[in-house]
């Protein structure tokens, strides 16, 4: 069972600028007094530091109080070389290495509980094994069925930034859920064409993440990030065009993006990064803006969505 909101944590391991360890919980603490009991996290993210922050406010709530996941297919290590295009700020002298094997996946998972201090994990996902297909379901998958059926983990995922992917895994193996970033968004409703509609088949649960698409949709504005780079221009354009038809309607476009993904019946739980207490409360503010179904109708008039595309309300 999740919030229908939750906290993603990539932020608090210093994604594109280094967050403090006080600024990081806080961010945490905060989400929790704002009512989130869904928490994703991954040892990638600061290379261990986005666990531990998580790790140090959870440990003190009570464990049936939360759901939280985080991810197998990196392991640190300090004699590694440097992965290229590293997006990490802050974070500790180590190093991820690609490991789908059955036992890379457990000992990832090992080093995760030692870094969170949570003695089980709820969701464990396959992160980011697009070239690494074959492996992630011989070793990574059968590691992680394996662990479901002992009780060890509670949910089997995969968490990844393409739906095509995600939808052979839908239909080779059996998934609880799986973490879709960047892929079913104001921007890129890619995953509508094929992955959402096998997972409502087939049981899968989606969380969607990355629902601002790196930020373009938080504010598009010239050097945005998009997909973690710089935003090409034409996507400036759209989104800025997505900003036009959402303040004709009085609503700030970061609530349009934040709530877009629910009203797809596939996703069950949308996760947004904060580097800050004020970012995750406005976050929430948006979360809880109402959004007139008028709003839905011109995107789908001014052909910024398509026309079969299911909104909320």
């Amino acid at each position: 069972m999740v919030t229908r909101l939750g906290l993603g944590t990539a932020p608090l391991g210093g994604l594109f600028r280094a967050v403090g360890e006080a600024d990081a919980l806080q961010v945490v603490d905060g989400a929790w007094q704002e009512g989130l009991r869904f928490f994703d996290t991954a040892p990638l993210y600061g290379f261990g530091l986005a666990e531990r922050h998580l790790g140090r406010i959870l440990r003190e709530k009570a464990r049936a109080d939360y759901t939280f996941a985080t991810k197998v297919g990196r392991l640190l290590r300090a004699d590694a070389p440097p992965e290229p295009g590293q997006v990490f700020h802050g974070a500790p002298a180590l190093n991820p290495v690609f490991d789908f094997s059955y036992d890379g996946v457990m000992r990832s998972l090992e080093e995760s509980l030692e870094r969170l201090a949570i003695g089980r994990v709820d969701i464990l996902h396959i992160h980011d094994p697009d070239d690494h297909y074959d492996e992630a379901l011989s070793g990574a998958y059968r590691a992680l069925d394996e662990l479901r059926q002992q009780g060890v983990i509670g949910a089997v995922g995969a968490g990844m930034n393409q739906a095509e992917m995600l939808t052979r895994f839908a239909k080779e193996a059996d998934f609880d859920c799986f973490l879709l970033a960047g892929r079913y968004t104001l921007l890129d409703q890619v995953a509508l064409k094929e992955l959402l509609p096998t997972c409502l088949e087939r049981g899968v649960a989606i969380i969607a993440g990355g629902v601002f698409n790196s930020g373009i949709l938080a504010d598009p504005r010239p050097g945005a990030h998009y997909n973690y780079q710089a935003a090409p221009q034409e996507l400036i354009d759209r989104a800025q065009k997505l900003r036009a038809v959402c303040e004709r309607h009085g609503v700030p476009l970061r609530a349009a993006a934040i709530q877009f993904p629910l009203g797809h019946p596939a996703v069950q739980t949308v996760v947004v990064g904060a580097r800050s207490l004020e970012e995750i409360r406005d976050s929430v503010r948006m979360f809880e803006v109402e959004i007139p179904s008028a709003l839905w109708e011109e995107l789908k008039s001014e052909q910024l969505l398509a026309e079969h595309t299911p909104t909320p309300g």
